[in-house]
């Protein structure tokens, strides 16, 4: 599994009712302590943790079922013919590239002959051109066109001929309407609520391991516990 406090505390989350995107645990039924008992559960359930390898744990039969994203589980299932990639009924967390223009591309300066550039007149298209489903087909982007939300989108032939016929509910990268329905898409926390998902992470016991790891994950609940007192002091 992923080694993302929003993604493992999310899906504990989820499994409890409660959404991806909660500030404040004692609004889940049972509260912090409700929650710390099921991450607790999952944890035991996970033989690693991390965000690079995860896939490779897979790939040699160590594990059975993976939980990552869709940008390196899609690709994975089209090379190895023994894969499918499922979105549990209860939904799962979205999440989306962003695009921006730097305000910079509007200063002058005399490397470009001193005229204001501003930015290309064609990047409107280019953008139109990136969102066609077409680039999602071809393993341009590992992923799902957000055009492709809210309408009928038919399963290519090609991605599938000549392969075993897994079952998965995708469809163009999007899982089924009524599934999407309870998806979330991950949104931005204040610093206080992200300090609680690690904490909530370092306060159950994890596969083992590395140095690094665990000098990082001490650091960390330091950081909270040292957070939380100068809080009391201010209340």
């Amino acid at each position: 599994m992923v080694d993302s406090p929003r993604e493992i505390v999310g899906a504990v989350l989820k499994y409890m009712g409660a959404s991806y995107n909660t500030i404040d645990m004692s609004e889940v039924a049972g509260g912090k302590e409700a929650v710390q008992q099921n991450l607790a559960s999952l944890v035991k359930q996970v033989r690693l943790f991390d965000s690079r390898h995860y896939l490779k744990a897979f790939g040699v039969g160590d594990v059975w079922v993976a939980v990552g994203w869709s940008n390196d589980v899609i690709p994975a299932a089209k090379r190895l013919s023994n894969i499918a990639v499922i979105v549990p009924k209860s939904g799962a967390s979205l999440w989306a590239d962003c695009w921006a223009i730097p305000a910079a591309s509007r200063i002058a300066t005399d490397q470009i002959g001193g005229r204001v550039r501003g930015p290309s007149p064609v990047v409107h298209q280019w953008i139109e051109f990136c969102l066609q489903a077409e680039r999602f087909k071809d393993d341009v982007v590992p992923g799902a066109s957000p055009n492709t939300l809210g309408s009928s989108v038919k399963v290519c032939e090609e991605l599938s001929r000549g392969r075993p016929k897994l079952e998965t509910n995708l469809i163009a990268g999007v899982p089924p309407s009524d599934i999407l329905a309870k998806c979330e898409l991950i949104e931005p926390l204040p610093e206080k609520a992200l300090s609680e998902y690690r904490w909530l992470i370092n306060s159950v016991q994890k596969p083992e391991s590395s140095l690094a790891d665990r000098l990082r994950n001490r650091i960390s609940s330091l950081a909270h516990s040292l957070l939380c007192k100068v809080q009391s002091k201010d209340a």
